[in-house]
């Protein structure tokens, strides 16, 4: 039975770790979307937020059964409640990713993300990938200190938050009230994202060590 357990916890891990690596890549096709107007690539990540969706659902799904039939306890009760903690955050995560594409293509053919912000935004998106990428690893192999990382990366990413508001509220915005809503709301995409990555570290933390992450101010 012990054995059994193990293999199904197995199971769950494993499909977090494909959640990670899916979000990571909506996120990238996402962002080629918006810099680029590639119309095919906002679709295909609109169109694999199912699959997001499913494995999100496998891993409730697996979850509920192992409570109900082990009734686990301990640390393997943190584990339990832990997958379900991070699934929420990471089926969260492609849901961003899917908004950035949505809005690349309710542009389409032109460019979502004017020239003025696109360093903002490539700057943006290479910390959602590095963060994404941390959320696999540490899924895939447990570590208190890279997923304690995500943290500082978040920090980064809440600075360029402030430096694209310091952009749209210029008075020399020339775009009109239209894209700086779109770029407003894609920012805060980007900052969700980050956010949820932030998360899923946390319960990582706990799960390795029984103490709540305690974020730094």
């Amino acid at each position: 039975m012990r054995d059994e357990f193990r293999a199904d916890l197995q199971i769950v891990s494993q499909l977090l770790v494909d959640m990670a690596e899916a979000i990571r890549a909506a996120m990238r096709q996402a962002t080629r979307a918006l810099l680029t107007a590639d119309r095919q690539a906002a679709e295909d990540v609109i169109e694999r937020d199912a699959e997001i969706d499913e494995l999100y659902r496998h891993v409730e799904e697996r979850v509920c059964d192992l409570l109900a039939r082990q009734a686990p306890v301990a640390s393997d009760l943190r584990a339990m409640i832990t997958a379900l903690h991070v699934a929420a955050d990471l089926e969260r995560m492609g849901d961003l990713a899917d908004h950035v594409a949505k809005t690349a293509l309710r542009r389409h053919p032109s460019p979502a993300v004017p020239a003025e912000l696109r360093p903002v935004f490539v700057d943006m998106a290479s910390i959602a990938d590095r963060m994404a990428e941390k959320i696999g690893s540490v899924l895939a192999k447990p570590d208190a200190d890279l997923a304690a990382e995500l943290d500082r990366d978040d920090d980064a990413m809440d600075d360029l938050h402030k430096s694209l508001f310091e952009v749209l509220l210029g008075d020399d915005w020339p775009y009109g009230v239209e894209t700086a809503i779109d770029a407003t709301l894609l920012g805060r995409f980007y900052e969700r994202f980050a956010d949820h990555a932030v998360n899923a570290g946390e319960h990582v933390v706990y799960l390795i060590t029984g103490e709540p992450a305690v974020s730094a101010e």
